[in-house]
């Protein structure tokens, strides 16, 4: 096994880096915000909480926020650039139990929380994720079915 290597880590410019790597940030910060949500809801039993995470994390979801996102107009020019450049991001993994098309969405949606946090925009990723989890438990994106 490789030792971990020694990093310093260094302001980086988010419109710099592939859809993928924004997405590979944003899966993380949107999955423990999640998490966190479930558990400070008093979920606490892990077999319960991978069942009611997948109602926000799965790819399904996310396309599903995503579009009404984009449908009303609540994400910036740039947000949506994030989105664009990581829904079209050549993928070396296959979609699991979805379409190609709604794992490209859910992509470039977890490519938006890379983007802001790499940009500094702590307010915003969180403004996002209230909205997100209100419109999951509202049932606001169940006009938004995707496979």
């Amino acid at each position: 096994m490789n030792k971990a290597q020694k990093l310093t880590e260094k302001k980086i410019d988010p419109n710099t880096l592939s859809g993928q790597t924004l997405a590979y940030l944003g899966d993380g910060i949107y999955e423990a915000a999640i998490r966190r949500h479930l558990i400070k809801g008093g979920m606490l039993k892990p077999q319960n909480l991978q069942r009611a995470a997948t109602h926000y994390v799965s790819a399904k979801a996310q396309a599903g926020l995503i579009a009404k996102m984009l449908d009303t107009g609540f994400l910036t020019k740039e947000e949506e650039t994030a989105y664009r450049r990581g829904r079209n991001a050549k993928t070396h993994t296959k979609a699991k139990n979805t379409s190609l098309a709604t794992y490209e969405m859910s992509t470039g949606f977890e490519a938006v929380f890379g983007y802001l946090d790499l940009a500094g925009e702590e307010g915003r990723v969180k403004k996002l994720i209230a909205w997100c989890i209100d419109e999951v438990e509202s049932e606001g994106t169940r006009e938004y079915v995707f496979n």
